[in-house]
């Protein structure tokens, strides 16, 4: 990994403000993302599945299994962690919160090759999903998500032939946070990650966020597990290089391998990565190399 790559789409987020960037609407998608269906998992179909000890809850993630999946093999795994919900702004973007509304798994993989698993957060009695950060207001309490997240890893590569070596955590906002705050959140949760994918936002940029632990002492603790391994962190606009500069000046660039991309967007969108562009291309080049 280059840790001084910059692509020229974020000079470009870096010196333009969101408005003189393109939209995606400009781009027309080359993929589809599946709707996610009742059923049972199978090849090329995104269904909602609850892990085992969860069935009498409400609680529910998606699971997709590659075109190309076959029982016996065994297949990397991404596990992606959905925005906050409720969410719209003045270019059109949306974001529901809910697991079925996430598109970076699905736009990195092509649906092919890697199992892809969209988990919830969970609230504070485990019971239900929640659209907005994690846990109940005020706590914020991460626990019942991180034991369903580290329970489905689990059982998906054990029933579905994942590969527990090769499994990439990836997210979008909300969700890009959670890849440090709840990815690294202790030691048994950070252990089971080869990789992570953040668009847009990342664990101690902003410390005025809701929850306990925004602060950046408390990140930078959390940042120390992730131990070199590689992350690969996008955004629009400016986004990126304003987590970049982070890094940099906490000393964190160089204990780590960070790629660092501009998507080229001024949208706050994952369905970005549903259209050609030099950041989705990196991004797959990424993990290619990630998961070799």
């Amino acid at each position: 990994m280059n840790k001084t790559f910059i692509s020229l789409m974020l000079l470009c987020a870096t010196l333009a403000c969101a408005e003189e960037l393109p939209d995606i609407s400009a781009v027309a998608p080359d993929l589809s993302v599946p709707e996610m269906t009742m059923g049972a998992p199978e090849a090329g179909r995104r269904v909602r599945y609850t892990t085992p000890g969860w069935e009498s809850t409400e609680v529910y993630g998606a699971l997709y299994l590659p075109v190309d999946w076959k029982a016996g093999g065994r297949f990397p795994v991404i596990v992606e962690w959905a925005g906050n919900g409720d969410y719209h702004n003045a270019f059109g973007d949306i974001s529901t919160g809910k697991v079925e509304g996430s598109r970076l798994g699905y736009g990195v993989s092509e649906g092919k090759q890697c199992i892809w698993i969209c988990v919830p957060y969970l609230n504070h009695a485990g019971t239900a999903n929640v659209i907005k950060w994690w846990g109940d207001a005020p706590e914020y309490d991460a626990e019942p998500t991180l034991a369903y997240c580290r329970a489905t890893v689990n059982h998906v590569c054990e029933k579905f032939g994942g590969d527990l070596q090769r499994v990439v955590l990836a997210g979008f906002s909300r969700g890009a946070i959670a890849c440090n705050f709840l990815g690294l959140h202790d030691d048994a949760t950070a252990a089971l990650w080869r990789g992570f994918i953040g668009y847009s936002q990342y664990d101690g940029v902003r410390t005025t966020w809701p929850y306990p632990g925004a602060d950046r002492a408390s990140a930078l603790v959390r940042l120390q597990r992730l131990k070199g391994r590689p992350q690969f962190i996008c955004g629009e606009a400016s986004n990126a290089a304003e987590t970049e500069r982070y890094l940099r000046e906490t000393g964190s660039w160089d204990k780590g391998a960070f790629t660092v991309v501009g998507t080229g967007f001024r949208n706050h969108n994952d369905a970005w990565v549903l259209r050609p562009s030099e950041a989705r291309t990196r991004l797959r080049e990424w993990l290619r190399e990630v998961l070799k």
